[in-house]
């Protein structure tokens, strides 16, 4: 509990953390306020039956293009994606809001909110990609998203009550207003955030770059286990939506009123789940944490139909909001940690379209069931659901605790050589995964002059002196490497190194070094910098 608060105290002590956060409380609250008030204007154009088209052209239109726009996320700054994105939103909004003024008809109206909602779609999977380059460690990127998370369940109730109190003192061109300024908001504290560097990567199919995302979660298993319960759980919430108004009308017999309390407890459960994600962030079981947030997510559902009294409801609501906190949170960190850099923004964009068309296939099965085999056994049936799916998935999200611990030691002696130190913490964390531990007994030979150049060598513990032609050219110690310059020159080795006591190193392969050395322009130009000095002095290796 310790470790996760000091990571908490470290996501709000990083400026940049908070800009990006306080960039999410506009984008979230503007979103939300937005939706209550297109709802209004589209029902006084043409009644509930223009609300449901408006709103499914919307979702499907931003389920198709997110993959795709999702491209940009990886293709240059995701700093400047985000600004793009919410200046472009800004700009439509501020239009919606003018033709709402003018009456001038609710067609351009409509384009505009799908044009509006499409590009909606690329912010999330930036912002998600564009988050891991800004932490420090793996359990403050732990403790950011559990934030990010908070911010987006206050933007869920505070957007709408903002968005109903305009409407109710002026109207929906207020709230679209209102909108375009968040959006704005959003956009200026991006803009104090530093211009990130994007990995350099050379792409020439264009097919197969914009495919990139799908072949990722195709090939990783840990990715295709966080897609899939994700997945499988905004299923469930999509069948929730329709649920909950049939629970609270026909089973709880609470009235109107009763959805609101279930919605409210839901919505406070999401803010208690932030601290059940630091009492078990120190844990750093990911996995397990997800399977728990699923679990949470199913059993409430199902045990809603069993007893008729809204004040349990109501618990049983808050556990779902705690166990949605839990999903998002591990799933997201998760689902960052096992994707490569270049690729994380249309893996989150394969992951937004999956959401979206989820919700809305929910959506639609929910009320199939409740005709079917009445309000009882839907919520029993949809709520089994996601427990059975765990019960499946357990042995392997277990395997995904097992093979994703982070050595400490490893990274922190990483993190301190400037070769690593500009690459994002998610590279790092892997590079220490992928080291050997390697053991050279007092004046034996760690490299030798004129040898092939395999792998690039830190030392953990002991000393050594470097060799050149014979000659001691001078000396290493703790925290010291060496091997560089043979991987990045493609040369021979150009030194010895020589243990005068017992050396302890920690070696990389040459693959894993230069692909993460030369895939990273800021850690490309260190490398360089560092070559040039030990060259002419020669004592590089």
């Amino acid at each position: 509990m310790k470790e996760s608060l000091r990571a908490f105290g470290a996501v709000f002590a990083n400026a940049n953390l908070r800009r990006l956060q306080l960039a999410g409380i506009g984008s979230t609250l503007g979103t939300w306020a937005y939706g209550v008030g297109l709802a209004v204007f589209a029902y006084h154009a043409g009644g509930a039956r223009a609300v449901g088209v408006l709103y499914a052209v919307r979702w499907g239109a931003a389920a198709v293009a997110a993959p795709w726009l999702a491209a940009f996320a990886d293709s240059g700054s995701r700093r400047r994606v985000l600004v793009a994105a919410d200046l472009s939103r800004c700009a439509i909004l501020a239009a919606i809001a003018t033709l709402a003024f003018t009456h001038s008809g609710w067609l351009p109206v409509f384009v505009l909110a799908v044009s509006s909602t499409v590009v909606s779609s690329v912010f999330q999977p930036a912002q998600s990609a564009f988050l891991p380059q800004l932490v420090t460690s793996p359990e403050e990127l732990t403790a950011a998203n559990a934030v990010m998370n908070s911010v987006a369940s206050v933007g869920m109730f505070a957007g709408p009550a903002v968005g109903g109190l305009l409407l109710a003192l002026s109207g929906p061109g207020a709230v679209f207003v209102l909108t375009s300024a968040t959006f704005l908001w959003s956009a200026l504290c991006l803009l104090r955030i530093p211009r990130d560097e994007p990995p350099v990567r050379e792409e020439h199919d264009e097919p197969a770059r914009l495919l990139a995302g799908f072949s990722a979660i195709r090939s990783s298993r840990p990715l295709q286990l966080v897609v899939g319960l994700t997945t499988a759980q905004t299923f469930v919430a999509g069948a929730l939506e329709v649920l909950l108004v049939v629970l609270a009308l026909r089973l709880l017999h609470s009235g109107n009123a009763g959805v609101g309390w279930l919605n409210a407890g839901m919505g406070v459960g999401c803010l208690l789940g932030v601290l059940a994600v630091a009492a078990l962030a120190g844990r750093k079981r990911l996995a397990a944490d997800l399977g728990l947030g699923v679990l949470l997510w199913g059993v409430p559902v199902a045990v809603a139909a069993l007893w008729s009294n809204l004040a349990f409801a109501v618990v049983l609501f808050a556990v779902i909001g705690i166990g949605n906190t839990l999903v998002d949170v591990a799933g997201m960190t998760l689902m960052q940690r096992s994707a490569d850099e270049d690729v994380l923004g249309r893996v989150f964009g394969v992951l937004e379209s999956l959401i979206l068309t989820s919700l809305a296939l929910g959506a639609l099965v929910a009320p199939a069931l409740v005709s079917l085999a009445g309000a009882r056994i839907a919520l029993v049936a949809v709520g089994a659901f996601l427990p059975v799916v765990l019960l499946l998935c357990w042995p392997a999200l277990q395997r995904i605790d097992r093979e994703a611990r982070v050595p400490t030691e490893p990274l922190a002696l990483l993190r301190a050589i400037p070769l690593f130190a500009p690459l994002p913490q998610m590279l790092v964390e892997r590079l220490a995964s992928a080291v050997a531990e390697v053991r050279v007994q007092p004046m034996g030979e760690a490299v030798t002059q004129g040898a092939h150049g395999d792998r690039f060598y830190v030392i953990r513990s002991g000393r050594a002196v470097v060799e050149i032609d014979g000659a001691e050219t001078g000396s290493l110690g703790p925290g010291d490497f060496f091997g560089e310059i043979a991987l990045l020159r493609d040369v021979p080795r150009t030194a010895t190194v020589r243990a005068i006591d017992e050396l302890v190193l920690y070696a990389l392969e040459r693959d894993d070094f230069l692909a993460a050395v030369t895939g990273y322009a800021p850690s490309r130009a260190a490398a360089d910098t560092i070559v040039a000095a030990r060259l002419p002095a020669g004592a590089a290796l």
